[in-house]
């Protein structure tokens, strides 16, 4: 299920909020999108309502509310949204999406110097 799972745009902004703070009750959830987008109570709850049924949520009740907490890790969606990124965009080389990003991206000093490190790592 967790290698077919495709979380849209807008559902990415609701997984995290709810794997940055879980368990979240939905009114939460609601609270902080609403502050940072320009979408209604019911959008959210639409939103959240498809996450329970990708089974990327789950949900219990708690006295008169709903809480959520992520079925899916937050790592392993990246790593499929990059991999599905670089298939698409960059034909499949992920060294091409990197080499993009870098170039593409002002890195502070310690950004650069984790590169650095990662990259001399890799080195055979």
């Amino acid at each position: 299920m967790a290698n077919s799972l495709r979380i849209s745009a807008a559902e990415w902004e609701v997984m995290n909020v709810v794997w940055e703070h879980p368990p979240v009750a939905a009114a939460q959830i609601v609270e902080q999108l609403a502050r940072r987008r320009d979408w209604t109570s019911r959008t959210i709850r639409t939103l959240i309502a498809r996450l329970v049924g990708k089974r990327a949520l789950r949900s219990k009740v708690d006295g008169r509310r709903y809480l959520y907490w992520p079925a899916v890790d937050r790592e392993h969606c990246i790593r499929r949204e990059s991999q599905s990124l670089a298939d698409r965009v960059f034909g499949g080389a992920p060294a091409s999406l990197v080499l993009h990003l870098v170039r593409q991206t002002k890195l502070s000093p310690d950004d650069i110097r984790e590169l650095k490190r990662i990259l001399e790592e890799k080195e055979p």
